[in-house]
């Protein structure tokens, strides 16, 4: 069975995020997108990823440490059979005292096979299975998160799939193609294909539930006097109103502007607010606030 771990080169102790940092640099580096017609990248990027299909999240990484996934248990009982089969099994005839009715149809060397052929007719070789499942991880921009998009992929298998994002989809989330995976034998059917989805992190937003997190700094004026701020949403900029008195930390609410589906279900943009200081104050700005300071001086730190 393969280890995820050696695949992605990590520890067995690494973080979610060491293990999502180390797929993402393979992933990249062994995308069939960016190595046409390479077979030996294709089957890298094919083993990545499976292998943060495995541990990629902590949920997934818990069951495997655990031994609690399918492949694990299958695995486990492969290898039971094949300690089974290395040990001397007594033959059928061996059972029946005296020699039985079956003594010569289930002789000491009539194997699995040939066993399910007398009782039924016929060996394994018409067999019909279903085609195995198909993993793809995507990473979107925030703001495609959020609103939603479309995006065209290409499959491990080589298959061209266009995937419609919807708004609001959370990090981890996988989307499923039913019958897009790989192909099946006889007349079985064939597997589904899933597309797991990664954010990027935004420079400007962070998301909490459906709320949309920006922070917007203000001057030391702004925040005593109250203003009105052109603010950033994912929407585009709207105008706030900055009250009088604000502290650094302070929360003020923009209705309806996070994520979600229709407007009365959507989420908040939150902005938090930080009062900053001139980077190089002057003298004539340093004499100012001395001046005002023998005349309103208070203490924060005493409460009213």
């Amino acid at each position: 069975m393969v280890d995820p771990y050696e695949i992605l080169k990590v520890p067995k102790t690494a973080s979610p995020e060491e293990i999502k940092a180390a797929y993402r640099k393979l992933a990249k580096k062994n995308h069939p997108d960016l190595n046409p017609g390479n077979k030996e990248a294709e089957k890298k990027f094919k083993l990545v990823a499976n292998a943060y299909d495995l541990i990629g999240t902590p949920d997934a990484k818990g069951k495997f440490d655990r031994g609690e996934t399918n492949a694990q248990k299958q695995h486990s009982y492969e290898e039971q059979v094949r300690q089974d089969q290395g040990r001397k099994r007594p033959s059928y005839q061996n059972t029946q005292q005296g020699g039985g009715r079956y003594t010569s149809s289930y002789g000491e060397n009539m194997g699995e096979d040939d066993l399910f052929s007398s009782i039924f007719g016929k060996t394994n070789r018409g067999f019909d299975s279903n085609g195995p499942d198909e993993m793809y991880h995507l990473e979107v921009e925030f703001l495609e998160a959020a609103l939603g998009g479309e995006k065209m992929i290409t499959l491990p298998s080589g298959k061209k799939l266009q995937v419609k994002i919807p708004s609001g989809i959370h990090e981890g989330k996988k989307l499923k193609f039913k019958g897009l995976g790989g192909p099946s034998k006889g007349n079985g059917v064939a597997g589904d294909a899933f597309v797991q989805i990664s954010i990027k992190a935004s420079e400007n937003f962070k998301r909490e539930g459906n709320d949309i997190i920006s922070e917007l700094p203000i001057s030391f004026f702004e925040a005593i006097s109250g203003t009105e701020i052109e603010v950033a949403t994912i929407y585009g900029n709207v105008m706030m109103k900055i009250p009088q008195g604000m502290t650094s930390g302070s929360r003020l609410r923009i209705r309806n502007k996070g994520v979600g589906g229709s407007v009365e279900t959507r989420g908040n943009h939150v902005v938090v607010l930080k009062v900053v200081m001139p980077k190089e104050p002057t003298q004539e700005f340093r004499d100012a606030v001395a001046g005002l300071t023998d005349r309103f001086n208070y203490n924060p730190r005493v409460s009213v």
